[in-house]
């Protein structure tokens, strides 16, 4: 289907060409019992990926002693933000029914962000499988022996490489360095260098690239090839990053029920997810449905210059369409979002569950951010601020659930050096002047 035929059967895409905020309404939608059949994942995978982290969680303690106070749990909180549901209301001039919620993911211990999820699991999943192999360790162990320099010698032995526009980057540098293992990160052009300098610090070594995350990813695979102690951790094909991420879903449910919010068919849920090439964001999405069902409904969120997984899931061609085949640049300050092809894994997975997807322009998310930080005094980077104006979008459309609880997972800047946040601060302050 050349460019042509694309703009005549998809008339969103001359919005999306023009750079225009937009909301697409998945048609393929289907009701969540029948769709989950039609996908691989289980969610005995997922609960699997659940004990896995219990067991470990004895070593994170030891490792990261930030995490001692939570037991060793990776988990953020989920917070009311009351001020700010007002002012986004009054900045867009539209009311929207439900209570407004923040899940704050930037806060998440060790990276700061939702890659920390996904991305410290698999380190700690093929850290398991080494040790277990090797007879070194039974799951009937107290995995805080793995925090000696015995595990660090062994596990020297092994490399781990990832591609990244930066927090997956961050995430696995850090967990991995602390195991022991020889840590490549591969890096696209759009990542922060503040990030490049941070996992320097801790030791891995950082290829840099004056292209987009996509060549990061397409380099990091084949240079890991070559070596076959090599483990590399594929964002765009990894199931093991895939059900960390959907572990969140059962932890949320926690806090809600601890919040006495309901979830049901009177009562739904609404989840306003950045999306980058897709992994957190549909794990994510996937856990909630295999909880919730019908009575969650999750978007996704993503920058005007970068809308791939849009793009994927509306045209169907998921990983075979690029941002760039209908001229879009793939810039943008929402740094981990600027992906420019999707992850068909993901959205083939998604492509029955997901209920849309929406956009959102820079602009818009630097004023989201400080709105935020002055209403809330919380501070998250760009592309964290992506699914804010979810329940705006949906309101402009005539979706209004009374008894609605909208969550926006704010899914970055934990790990944001202060001068840098403020500089997105200012930025954000500008903006609102205008």
């Amino acid at each position: 289907m050349d460019k042509q035929q694309l703009e005549g059967r998809f008339p969103l895409i001359s919005n999306m060409q023009n750079k225009e905020e937009i909301i697409w309404f998945n048609p393929n939608k289907i009701n969540s019992e029948d769709a989950l059949k039609n996908v691989f994942v289980t969610a005995e995978m997922v609960q699997d990926a659940s004990d896995r982290l219990d067991r470990f969680a004895s070593y994170l303690r030891i490792a990261f002693p930030e995490t001692a106070k939570v037991k060793g749990i990776i988990e953020s909180p989920l917070v009311k933000i009351p001020t700010m549901e007002s002012t986004l209301k009054e900045f867009f001039h539209t009311d929207f029914d439900g209570e407004l919620l923040l899940k704050c993911d930037n806060a998440l211990p060790i990276s700061g962000s939702i890659k920390a999820r996904g991305g410290i699991y698999e380190v700690l999943k093929i850290a398991e499988q080494l040790a277990i192999q090797e007879n070194l360790l039974k799951i009937t162990d107290d995995y805080g022996l793995l925090a000696t320099e015995k595990f660090t010698q062994f596990f020297s032995n092994y490399s781990i490489a990832v591609g990244s526009t930066g927090n997956l980057g961050l995430s696995i540098g850090i967990i991995s360095a602390k195991f022991g293992f020889q840590v490549t990160v591969h890096m696209s052009s759009d990542a922060k260098q503040w990030k490049k300098d941070m996992l320097r610090a801790k030791g891995v070594i950082v290829v840099e690239y004056d292209f987009d995350y996509s060549i990061a990813v397409k380099e990091g695979r084949k240079q890991a090839e070559k070596d076959s102690s090599c483990f590399f951790i594929d964002d765009e094909n990894s199931v093991d990053l895939f059900v960390g991420y959907a572990v969140a879903a059962s932890r949320l449910k926690t806090q809600l029920e601890q919040m006495q919010t309901t979830v049901d068919a009177e009562n739904p849920l609404f989840v306003y997810l950045p999306c980058g090439v897709g992994g957190g964001p549909g794990g994510v999405a996937f856990g909630l449905k295999l909880l919730f069902g019908d009575h969650v409904h999750c978007f996704f969120a993503e920058p005007t210059n970068s809308p791939c997984m849009l793009l994927g899931l509306m045209t169907g061609l998921h990983e075979k369409i690029s941002v760039a085949d209908i001229g879009l640049d793939n810039k943008t300050d929402a740094d981990g979002l600027a992906v420019g092809r999707p992850s068909g894994f993901v959205g083939k997975t998604l492509e029955q569950l997901i209920s849309g997807s929406f956009t959102i322009n820079d602009q818009t998310m630097y004023e989201l951010l400080g709105l935020l930080a002055d209403t809330e005094n919380i501070l998250l980077e760009p592309s964290a601020l992506a699914g804010m104006i979810g329940p705006i979008q949906l309101t402009r459309l005539g979706v209004s659930v009374q008894n609605a609880t909208h969550i926006v997972w704010a899914t970055g800047g934990g790990m944001v050096p202060s001068q840098e946040m403020k500089v997105y601060y200012e930025k954000g302050k500008q903006f609102l002047k205008k």
